[in-house]
């Protein structure tokens, strides 16, 4: 579990960290583009300008997290803006992007113990440089404020950007975006919104367990009980599920990911709760909610959620703004047309018990008031997928791809998993295609369509 490691601290910074890479003369340049929670955030004062690290944090995580992290949405411009009057959250741009979605605690004992949990693109990243790519030349990453939406115009001038940046320093050569999860949406929004602009610089577009159709089971208990993303031991050092779910009710990018409801799913998502009723004979029923029904019942149970701010109460319901903008979201992200110039490619996790629907009580400890969901539980139904995402939504891209390919693996885990790694070294032209099927090649592999 441990690696061998010295406490000698580097003598260059991170800004000046040493490009790597070699004979890269040929290669088209590569951007990687991270998803939700996949991007370092640093708060930074706006008098003096210091800057903390909220997000990824292993100590004290929780503290610093809901003093710079929570937010409310402001309907007029669109974003979540965070509750401290006196910070901004930023996104780092050291390394030519690639520092904010390396390692996302950077800390100098988190590299010595090797915690990979905090462990993003960092063995992609890797790869690449061995493959010869160089930082900031052939190399880039695009980390991104993940609380925001996906078609916020800061995220949208921000990816334009680095496409720019990326072309230009690699004397005029397309650029090959590999993505990862919420970053697959991202990346479709400002296909949908700047086509010409996705023509003009972007060469092929590798998504890794995109949900282009939502991510029903996790999106749904996120806006009820909240999200975790370490479990045992470890989560007494992390963000806890509730000061998370605080966050993520006023986050238009959950909203985002949502289950399409016009999506035709082999069945249909659903939150069913055992209900208590004391009116007449008592009774206990199942209730089952689909589709836009959910949306009652996350205002049922929001109904009176709120949280703590500097002394001050501050009510926290499910919000219907951001609903609504999510809804125009989901309708770019619907029409959104792949250039005929830009090769597609889809890697999505399987093998993984994935949660689609969500239980809340039983027959035995039914819930009466629809507010006590949001500290029960939940019990999951499962499909096939990644543990995040299931394959049924990452799959349907909707896009003529030149490879759909399912691989065996977990949601996070993808990023480093060998597998993937050689079918993106392929793609690229890092490697030579072999006559052998897909399937012989790799043999964790399952070929879909091509």
């Amino acid at each position: 579990m441990f690696g061998g490691c010295g406490l000698r601290l580097p003598s260059l910074s991170r800004r000046d960290s040493p490009r790597h890479g070699s004979d890269d003369t040929q290669k088209d340049p590569v951007l990687l583009v991270s998803g939700i929670g996949g991007s370092i955030l640093n708060s930074k004062h706006k008098k003096n300008g210091s800057l903390l690290r909220v997000w990824v944090r292993i100590l004290f995580s929780n503290y610093e997290f809901k003093k710079c992290l929570w937010s409310t949405y402001n309907p007029k411009s669109g974003s979540t803006e965070t509750l401290n009057p006196d910070i901004d959250i930023v996104v780092p741009e050291d390394d030519f992007g690639l520092y904010s979605i390396d390692i996302l605690d950077p800390a100098w004992w988190v590299k010595c113990l090797h915690v990979t949990d905090v462990y993003h693109f960092h063995d992609m990243i890797n790869m690449l440089i061995n493959c010869g790519y160089t930082k900031g030349t052939t190399l880039f990453g695009y980390g991104y404020d993940f609380r925001q939406s996906n078609r916020l115009d800061k995220a949208m001038n921000g990816l334009k950007m680095k496409l720019q940046t990326a072309y230009n320093a690699s004397g005029g050569k397309k650029v090959n975006i590999i993505s990862h999860s919420m970053g697959g949406l991202l990346v479709r929004c400002f296909m949908h919104l700047h086509k010409d602009v996705f023509e003009n610089y972007v060469n092929r577009w590798i998504t890794i367990a995109t949900p282009f159709q939502g991510a029903p089971g996790c999106i749904n208990d996120s806006f009820l009980t909240g999200l975790q993303f370490v479990y045992g031991f470890k989560s007494f050092f992390f963000v806890s599920r509730w000061t998370m779910h605080q966050l993520l009710v006023e986050c238009p990018s959950l909203y985002e990911m949502l289950p399409n409801p016009k999506f035709n799913w082999k069945e249909q998502p659903s939150i069913q709760v055992w209900r208590k009723y004391t009116e007449g004979d008592e009774s206990v029923k199942l209730e089952v909610y689909k589709s836009m029904e959910c949306i009652n019942l996350f205002n049922g149970a929001l109904r009176n959620n709120e949280l703590t701010y500097s002394g001050k109460s501050i009510a926290l319901p499910f919000n219907l703004s951001i609903l609504k903008w999510a809804a125009g979201t989901r309708q770019m992200l619907d029409i959104a047309q792949l250039p005929d110039s830009v090769d597609f490619y889809n890697i999505y996790g399987i093998a993984y018990d994935t949660p689609h629907n969500v239980c809340y009580g039983s027959d035995a400890s039914p819930i009466s008031d629809l507010s006590e969901i949001c500290h029960t539980m939940p019990e999951y139904s499962y499909v096939d997928g990644d543990g995040t995402v299931s394959a049924e939504s990452a799959e349907a891209d909707g896009f003529k791809a030149k490879a759909r390919v399912a691989v065996k693996g977990e949601h996070r885990s993808l990023l480093r998993n060998e597998t993937v790694f050689k079918m993106i070294k392929q793609w690229l032209g890092i490697t030579q295609q072999p006559p052998q099927s897909l399937g012989s090649v790799f043999p964790e592999l399952i070929p879909m369509s091509i």
